[in-house]
């Protein structure tokens, strides 16, 4: 009887410890579908129907490989991305790594605010109300510490963003037109190869690295869950990209006509793409609700990412890091330079017209810094790492041909904006 009661036991904390490590790779995922990337999507679908829907799909398989190096360093060298890349290869290194991080998390401050702007405009709210506003919640939030119960209940109702899914579904894309579309894809198109950029830009962040790995070290996981971790990650990649992809579709079958489609007029045009299932007024409500919950989830997130590494960078080498509950906040210097850019991004979105593109333009920045964050991830894990969990041989050269094509993707697209 005693030894069944053990092994019930046993069994028991086993799956507690699988749940335990389960959170990082779904939250990262789940913050990084913020408004820029529903936006992103959207037009995507509105402008050229379904033929940039292979593109979101086919980059599960690479975000998830990317974002499992991200935790599998995390979770057996117990640091941080920064402090990792500061020892490895230098100070100047990580500070280059950071700078990228910096942007990638002003950019993410940026989208979070379009998204606050468009969905007040929706409802009459004029940005000199809705922007002070949301700038004052979010800096309340981090400067009292409270930001994980807000990130928590911002992801739920971020999630409201579901609906997309049932839209999706019963638009029933036929594979034929989807493979029409993605064979007869103008890739000749500035417009569509800068679209391409920015899908690109919205599935890779450099906050999301930074946050993985590093929220993977401050819980103090088991090496012996890496399978858990790794099923968490690999459930976040594809849900971001399943709801990345229902956003296209929704768009694409609510707002596309003709041969070329158009362009949003507004963020809040996307909304319509529910009307047809939850009627105008639920459809408005819930896409608002999702927007604003998923774009407050990903300022936070990219925020704690981004002190995080300033802390990984400039702390002590070999100070063990703080629990998953730290980081914020922790120096006033910090404080004080994010009160500005949170000022800045504010200001910048107040100031522009054009949300839908600023929104995208942003999206196609993160895509350049993409290069500089997997190049430096690929090199740690290729020798950070004990040798049965290094990355070489064939993965290690799978690894580099992915990062290499998506980069070429996001320079290309960026590229052709130019030209």
């Amino acid at each position: 009887m005693d030894s069944e009661a053990g092994g019930v036991a046993a069994r028991r904390g086993t799956i507690l410890r699988h749940l335990a490590a389960w959170g990082p790779g779904l939250l990262v995922m789940l913050a990084d579908t913020d408004a820029g990337n529903v936006v992103t999507a959207a037009q995507a679908g509105a402008r050229w129907n379904f033929r940039l829907l292979p593109l979101i799909l086919a980059l599960i398989p690479a975000l998830y490989l990317v974002q499992e190096l991200a935790a599998r360093l995390g979770l057996f060298a117990g640091q941080g991305f920064g402090e990792m890349v500061r020892a490895r290869f230098g100070k100047r290194a990580a500070l280059l790594a950071l700078a990228g991080l910096a942007l990638a998390a002003f950019g993410t401050l940026v989208t979070e605010f379009t998204g606050v702007a468009g969905v007040g405009e929706l409802y009459g709210l004029p940005r000199e109300v809705t922007l002070p506003l949301s700038a004052f919640a979010l800096l309340t939030v981090a400067a009292t510490g409270s930001y994980r119960k807000v990130e928590q209940g911002a992801l739920s109702v971020g999630l409201f963003e579901c609906a997309f899914l049932i839209v999706a579904w019963k638009a029933r894309p036929h594979p034929f037109a989807v493979a029409r579309d993605f064979f007869h894809a103008p890739i000749a198109d500035p417009n569509f190869l800068f679209l391409a950029a920015a899908i690109v830009g919205a599935v890779f962040n450099p906050w999301m690295i930074y946050y993985q790995q590093a929220a993977t070290a401050r819980r103090g996981i088991a090496p012996e869950e890496l399978g858990a971790v790794r099923a968490d990650t690999a459930a976040g990649a594809v849900l971001t990209q399943a709801l990345t992809g229902a956003v296209l579709v929704a768009a694409a079958a609510a707002l596309y006509s003709g041969d070329h489609g158009r362009s949003l007029a507004s963020i809040g045009e996307v909304g319509e793409a529910l009307t047809g299932v939850l009627g105008r007024d639920n459809a408005l409500l819930v896409y608002s609700l999702g927007v604003l919950g998923a774009s407050f989830a990903a300022a936070i997130v990219a925020s704690l990412a981004l002190s995080w590494g300033v802390a990984e960078v400039f702390s002590q080498p070999g100070r063990k890091p703080r629990g998953a509950e730290a980081g914020l906040f922790d120096s006033r210097r910090f404080m004080a330079l994010y009160v500005v850019s949170v000022g800045a991004a504010a200001a910048l979105v107040g100031a522009t017209r054009d949300l839908v593109w600023l929104n995208i333009a942003t999206q196609v920045a993160n895509a350049l810094l993409f290069p500089l964050i997997a190049g430096l991830l690929i090199a740690l894990a290729a020798k950070a790492l004990a040798p049965p969990l290094r990355l070489r041989g064939p993965r290690l050269a799978l690894m580099i041909f992915l990062a290499a094509s998506v980069a070429a993707i996001g320079a290309v697209g960026a590229a052709a904006a130019f030209f």
